[in-house]
């Protein structure tokens, strides 16, 4: 791993084992890019290839030459104008009203290690030795606008990180209208575009498409990064698969609305940008006054799908997720939702938290309907205080009968939202985000409180902190049920409007930080209708995230898997629940509910008390065989063999990190009659080494497994699965 700086040649060259990715400072001063990909020995000599080429109908952005045209060149962070009419990378306006900016190379840092962004999650690392830091510094001297681009390689990833600094030094007030994190131009690509997308309770769809002639772009504007997109994207050759080709994915650590966007050009050039969303956005910056993007995860990958996976998934287990439980194994849960919904009370919560200590099941979670006079979803969001007629002896005593069980005890909150019918919001109207003068559209009965405003922030820390100082609870739900509307804040003057969102985003930030500091030792889940706010950011917070509202064991096959793309195993709250499911009224086995939950964090969401003995006694064997298994669930590397979204079957399996423990899952949607054989061939295994079959007893090599695979047995019905572990002997 290093980073180096050819001086005569004005070219800096980031190279770890396996990637490199090469900048040039252009004539015009500003940074081109050369390469990024497979690594390249000698990548200073790429500066041989010329960047001036004559066009037609085109213009130049140097004077003596007519062929250095922006347009048709590859650059690092793109303004607009000057002969470039691709979409930029930012876009500033003055006080004289120009967009113009000119912002070129002014200096440079190189270091070890790599520094913390200002009020912003990011990737950290335990040693400065884990990586190098390039800082281009670029300056526009007729506005006095400083630039930083930093750029982070990683010694053990095929990874870079990028993120942009602007500092406004001059005595003008500066409007940034568009502040991406990054933007990369590939040079004669035929590229696709992947894509997770999807809706509530279908969240994560994979989905790939050819890039033609124009912008190809996913985006949020729902304050959140939603359901309906994930902060994700990936630039794949057309034979591209999960074993092979090359892939460039993209990441961005933020929450709020943002955008991925691939432009082609007329000259075939590929231009892949992403951050925060420029609509609705615009940020005043007054004298001295800074602002940082947030930080993008560029992955490359030559060998398929699979290995960028593995790659985001290596990278966030240890470098992202932090605190107790980066490392630790996650707790078997029953959350109460689903088995009584708001009708609950003392009596009833212990009596589920009986059969479940019976069963081996480690933490019991009490979900909403806890506090204030909340009995359905009309009211009483922003009153956290213990509703003791439903709760007599409030959570104190609720927790400890829990624990005398045997059990943890944790807690749902969505502390962001406030119901019209509320004690908080007849006090702090105020508080609300909402336009003056117009209605507010309410969506689940409630309002969003503005996160902009320090007293809000204040308010639920103080709120938050007192429930859990006041009890024994060991894990949190934090969920947000809405999408954002009526972007407005009270408190923010005129010109400050369209900030609403990223300031919203960084109070969450902040009082997520100041939480999840004072109480290191619980073990907080986000959540966000289900899967509307799973991506890193919030990750960097909270080790896991309820993956959809979605239960249905089907529909969680698509969810898991595309999930995956992106995310570890650790990071996914995956539940056995009741059928009819309560999402689509499907009926599937206990058997199939289990083999699919428990290939993620397991739990249950379900009144327990109604089980038949059989099925207790099978519950009971499941909690059994998942503390088994669960540290390969949690930590092993991940492998991709069948897609739901291409067969009847979907196919997984999990391998530790000393290739010695196998978890293979397999699935059938919809039975048919005498049926095709199915056989699953496995990945990543030791090819001389002998595993056996724990079930069955049977000797399987390694290379067999691999290159014959073993075949399924007849599955009876629809919704059936079948799961094998093996161990090297």
């Amino acid at each position: 791993m290093s980073i180096e700086f050819f001086e005569g040649k004005n070219i800096f060259h980031l190279q770890n084992e396996e990637i490199s990715y090469v900048i040039k400072i252009l004539k015009n001063g500003q940074p081109g890019h050369l390469y990024w990909g497979k690594k390249i020995k000698n990548a200073e000599r790429l500066d041989r290839y010329p960047t001036s080429q004559h066009r037609p109908y085109e213009a130049y952005a140097v004077k003596n030459d007519s062929g250095f045209i922006l347009e048709n060149i590859a650059r690092e962070y793109p303004s607009f104008g000057q002969s470039d009419f691709r979409e930029p990378a930012y876009q500033i306006e003055a006080e004289n009203g120009s967009i113009i900016s000119d912002l070129k190379y002014k200096d440079h840092q190189i270091y070890s290690g790599k520094k913390e962004l200002d009020g912003l999650p990011g990737v950290y690392l335990e040693h400065d030795d884990e990586a190098e830091s390039l800082e281009i510094i670029l300056y526009d001297e007729v506005l006095d606008l400083e630039l930083t681009l930093t750029y982070t390689i990683f010694r053990d990833y095929p990874i870079i990180t990028r993120s942009a600094n602007f500092e406004n030094k001059g005595k003008q007030n500066i409007n940034l209208k568009r502040a991406l994190s990054m933007s990369v131009d590939f040079e004669y690509r035929d590229f696709e575009l992947l894509q997770l997308s999807g809706a509530w309770g279908r969240e994560r769809d994979i989905l790939r498409r050819s890039l033609d002639q124009g912008i190809t772009k996913i985006d949020s504007k729902r304050g959140g990064s939603s359901h309906q997109q994930n902060p994700f994207a990936a630039l794949v050759e057309p034979d591209t698969d999960e074993y092979g080709g090359e892939a460039y994915g993209f990441s961005l650590i933020y929450s709020a609305n943002f955008i991925a966007q691939a432009e082609k050009n007329h000259y075939g050039k590929t231009r892949m940008s992403m951050g925060i969303n420029p609509f609705n956005f615009n940020w005043l910056l007054e004298n001295d006054q800074s602002f940082q993007t947030p930080e993008v995860v560029m992955n490359y990958s030559d060998q398929g799908l699979n290995k960028m996976s593995q790659n985001f998934h290596q990278l966030y287990r240890s470098h992202l997720v932090k605190g107790r439980y980066r490392d630790q194994e996650r707790p078997v849960l029953i959350n109460n939702w689903e088995g009584t919904y708001f009708d609950f009370d003392t009596d009833k919560i212990l009596e589920m938290a009986e059969a479940a200590a019976e069963v081996d099941i480690e933490l019991f979670v009490l979900d909403d309907g806890w506090f204030g006079k909340r009995n359905d979803d009309t009211s009483s969001l922003g009153d956290w205080y213990v509703n003791e007629e439903k709760l007599p002896g409030g959570l104190e005593y609720l927790a400890q009968e829990i624990n005398n069980l045997g059990m943890d005890f944790g807690l749902w909150f969505e502390p962001e939202m406030v119901s019209p019918d509320s004690d908080l919001y007849r006090e702090h109207p105020e508080w609300a985000i909402q336009v003056e003068n117009r209605e507010s559209s309410l969506s689940r009965q409630q309002l969003i409180l503005d996160l902009s405003r320090s007293d809000v922030q204040d308010y639920i820390i103080e709120r938050v902190s007192a429930i859990l100082n006041k009890a024994n609870i060991s894990y949190v739900k934090w969920d947000m049920n809405r999408p954002m509307t009526e972007y407005g804040s009270l408190k923010l003057k005129p010109g400050r409007q369209r900030e609403l969102n990223h300031r919203y985003i960084l109070g969450l930030y902040r009082v997520l930080e100041a939480i999840t500091s004072r109480f290191p030792d619980v073990l907080f889940e986000s959540c966000a209708g289900g899967g509307g706010r799973f991506d890193p950011g919030m990750l960097y917070y909270m080790p896991q995230t309820w993956t959809s509202d979605d239960t249905d064991a089907v529909e969680r096959l698509k969810i898991q898997y595309g999930t995956s793309i992106v995310y570890p195993a650790s990071s996914m709250g995956a539940h056995v629940s009741a059928v009819p499911n309560h999402q689509v009224e499907r009926s599937t086995s206990l058997k199939m509910r289990y083999d699919v939950a428990s290939f993620g964090n397991l739990g249950y969401e379900l009144d327990i008390t109604e089980l038949n003995v059989d099925q207790i006694k099978a519950v009971k064997n499941q909690v059994k065989n998942y503390k088994e298994i669960r540290s390969l669930v949690q930590f092993g590397d991940f492998y991709r063999l069948r897609s739901p979204f291409e067969s009847n079957f979907t196919a997984w399996s999990y391998l530790s990190q000393d290739k010695e423990e196998v978890l293979v899952g397999f699935y059938q949607i919809l039975a048919s009659p005498n049926p095709r054989e199915q056989k699953v061939k496995l990945k990543g295994l030791d090819a001389g080494a002998e595993y056996k079959e724990l079930s069955s007893g049977e000797i399987y090599g390694g290379d067999e497994l691999m290159n014959y695979g073993i075949k399924v047995p007849y599955l009876k019905g629809d919704f059936s699965s079948k799961v094998w572990r093996f161990q090297m002997i």
